[in-house]
């Protein structure tokens, strides 16, 4: 790896939460990486995709959190989200917080369906960056240390001590934040839930106003559990009320 172009560690003392900022301005990464720093994360930064790749491939430990620049001088950041989800094992499901400096709110949604956790639109305060990992870590740690107890809804199986989700036996592929709304919804089966309660079960605050990567996300669930993603059976639309998981199923 091109060592040169990995900087050093934003750190003072030893840490235990290791980042890895993907960012090609390096202002702002010094900052970002000083302010996280301080409140006990270790962010290691690659100022092109092409080297965060090859650290997130060549270190003996994956990140907890990967901090995704959209816009990179190689390889955009929706590609190397695609990548991150192509890794084989545990470092496909790195959680992904992505940053964008662009209005297009298809940006984002293409960056949620293609695995990331979060987003969050340039320019930000870092103080909403180090708020939105450390949700995103918090699911990370719940769902880790969740009592052992696999939810049983026909042929799907959803294993919440492993974090695993089968139907008929066959691994369905879902990214951390997927599989917590999943859970969300199976905890409550029969009851309809709107968006914001949904997202404010999973996220611990309210939905944006006129956001509607829920739905991306949903979407994506059931391409990975249903049958027939046009036809669901196990998520269902309320419309113009938002969702609820069905009790009976195949």
């Amino acid at each position: 790896m091109a060592g040169d172009d990995l900087s050093r560690n934003f750190t003072q003392t030893p840490m235990t939460t290791q980042l890895l900022m993907i960012e090609d301005d390096a202002r702002l990464a010094q900052m970002v990486g000083e302010y996280l720093g301080q409140s006990g994360f270790a962010v290691t930064h690659a100022a092109n995709g092409t080297n965060g790749l090859e650290h997130l491939q060549e270190a003996s430990d994956s990140p907890d959190l990967v901090v995704l620049d959209l816009m990179l001088p190689d390889i955009d950041g929706l590609e190397i989200c695609r990548r991150i989800r192509s890794l084989p094992g545990s470092q496909a499901q790195t959680p992904i917080l992505m940053l964008t400096a662009k209005g297009d709110p298809m940006d984002r949604i293409i960056g949620l369906e293609l695995g990331a956790d979060d987003y969050l639109p340039k320019p930000f305060e870092p103080r909403e960056l180090l708020a939105r990992i450390r949700a995103i870590l918090r699911r990370k740690t719940d769902g880790a240390t969740a009592p052992s107890k696999v939810m049983r809804f026909g042929s799907l199986e959803i294993d919440r001590d492993a974090r695993t989700v089968t139907v008929n036996g066959e691994l369905c592929e879902l990214t951390s934040y997927q599989f917590d709304l999943l859970i969300t919804l199976a905890e409550r089966a029969g009851r309809v839930l709107t968006r914001d309660q949904i997202m404010e079960a999973v996220r611990g605050r309210e939905l944006e106003a006129f956001d509607r990567s829920i739905d991306v996300h949903m979407g994506r669930i059931r391409l990975a559990i249903e049958n027939d993603a046009k036809s669901p059976k196990r998520i269902l639309t309320v419309r113009g009320v938002g969702y609820v998981f069905a009790k009976q199923q195949d």
